[in-house]
């Protein structure tokens, strides 16, 4: 399988089913656009999407009940996804199945670890250069749930720390714990968190540089932004809330 030209430097969404997939729902809900948006297994039946990835082979849904509650809507899904729905196996009874490039993804990445579904989407991407990924729903962990946790988050994280070292945006929904995004500000550099006043490194988005700031310098900046704002707004114009 050759790139695909039009995916070049193409904005893309991938949703996969965690809690944070609701961000994804909101972007849409505000007018957000993406070229694609890619399904991960059982997403491709919830919400329309360009591509599915489904890694595991289809007879696992037609021949079994190994995915629990999860086998119904697969099984609707390959049978009416026009696909691509790319995956390791052809069947004759999902019209829609593509087999996966592995190879040519190998080849080009020079890597070959995948420990689950995600990462095969995300390597696609870096290997048809993608100019931007929006991660929604893949979350592994949940505050408030320390005793719960999937496996494969740190497969996926090597994945976008080769796409960010190519060069590509990932930006991952904001009520997900991939990257640590949903940690406190002053909570994401370990040793500097425990400082009276906590290091934050920011960037600087006309000039693309990086800085050091303390955390109370930033709170202070950020009240002062909120209160020059809420004084421009109309007294009965209530600000709506924009979680995603």
């Amino acid at each position: 399988m050759t790139r695909i030209k039009s995916l070049e430097n193409a904005n893309i969404a991938i949703v996969a089913m965690g809690e944070s997939q609701l961000d994804y729902h909101l972007s849409k809900s505000h007018s957000i656009e993406y070229d694609e948006v890619w399904g991960i297994n059982a997403m491709g039946g919830i919400t329309d999407c360009d591509r599915i990835f489904m890694m595991d082979p289809a007879s696992r849904f037609f021949d079994s009940d190994d995915a629990g509650s999860q086998t119904g809507i697969m099984v609707k899904t390959l049978k009416s996804h026009p696909g691509p729905i790319y995956t390791c196996e052809l069947d004759s009874r999902s019209p829609g199945l593509v087999e996966y490039p592995l190879i040519e993804v190998v080849t080009d990445t020079r890597c070959s670890y995948f420990n689950n579904t995600v990462p095969f989407a995300i390597a696609f991407a870096l290997y048809n250069k993608v100019g931007r990924l929006n991660l929604f729903g893949l979350d592994f962990t949940y505050k408030g749930n320390l005793h719960f946790a999937e496996a494969g988050r740190s497969c996926v994280e090597f994945w976008l720390a080769k796409c960010i070292e190519n060069e590509m945006v990932v930006s991952v929904a904001p009520r997900s714990g991939l990257l640590d995004t949903d940690a406190p500000i002053h909570k994401k550099l370990y040793g500097y968190h425990r400082l009276d006043n906590p290091v934050l490194i920011l960037r600087n988005e006309e000039t693309d540089e990086f800085y050091t700031l303390g955390h109370k310098e930033y709170k202070s900046a950020k009240e002062q932004q909120e209160r020059a704002e809420a004084e421009l707004l109309p007294m009965m114009n209530v600000p709506e809330a924009k979680r995603y």
